[in-house]
């Protein structure tokens, strides 16, 4: 096996990738009636065109999926990493372009929820600590839903030196806080911003929320104290999407 690889589960995750051709996929481990839905959903391509194919029983896949409680609905593949791109490349000549930060995100679900929602509404990349970005996850793929084929993932050794060179080059940043004193929908969000979101227990690190230009929340009901940041994610990128197409 390639140390390089890695397995995931799940049809979104595994037929996304098979879709990717940035994407190297070694095997896939299938049910016979998972394979006629491969092609059932893809009846222009064979995804399964020079990939070797495996077929087991929903009990075989099991033990790929049993330890993270996990449903693999008869999709289990063996994958490489994407390379990842550069985020000092990306950003050249680049402009009103919206990335996404996390300071201490750390939950496998929470960042793929995360990812799929990004993709979903346009974001242009995610910028997270390399070692706390679970890039073998197998909740985490399973939650991105395939997703994570389709996003700038940009990991960075430094979160703080990297928002610093990122306002250097006329970056905004944006921290949402539930201390903030301004509602997030009352900001115009023009140029190049940054949306830096803290982890799910502590909020953002009073270091790295020094970096940020504004703090900004999501005005909620009183009562309840705070929203899962995957749903603070979701709720703000489909907002910055909206703005950006009345304005297209």
């Amino acid at each position: 096996m390639n140390k390089s690889s890695f397995f995931i589960v799940g049809q979104h995750a595994v037929i996304e990738a098979l879709k990717n051709p940035e994407r190297k996929v070694l095997r896939v481990f299938l049910t016979e009636e998972s394979k006629k839905n491969i092609h059932r959903k893809n009846p222009k391509k064979n995804l399964l065109d020079d990939v070797k194919v495996y077929f087991k029983t929903k009990k075989e896949l099991d033990k790929y999926s049993t330890k993270e409680n996990l449903l693999h609905q008869g999709y289990v593949a063996e994958i490489e990493h994407l390379e990842r791109p550069n985020l000092k490349d990306y950003i050249k000549n680049k402009n009103n372009i919206t990335l996404v930060c996390l300071d201490g995100v750390t939950d496998p679900r929470n960042i793929g929820s995360l990812i799929r929602s990004a993709a979903a509404f346009g974001v242009d990349g995610i910028i997270i600590k390399e070692r706390n970005f679970p890039n073998e996850s197998k909740l985490m793929f399973k939650a991105a839903s395939g997703a994570i084929e389709y996003i700038n993932i940009f990991e960075v050794s430094n979160i703080n030196s990297t928002l610093k060179n990122l306002k250097d080059k006329n970056f905004w940043v944006y921290g949402f806080d539930g201390e903030g004193k301004k509602n997030f929908t009352d900001i115009e969000w023009k140029g190049n911003c940054i949306l830096l979101f803290g982890s799910e227990g502590f909020g953002l690190h009073q270091h790295t929320s020094k970096y940020a230009d504004f703090l900004v929340k999501i005005d909620i009901n009183k009562k309840i104290e705070s929203l899962n940041i995957s749903n603070s994610a979701a709720i703000v990128f489909h907002h910055l999407s909206y703005l950006k197409k009345t304005v297209d």
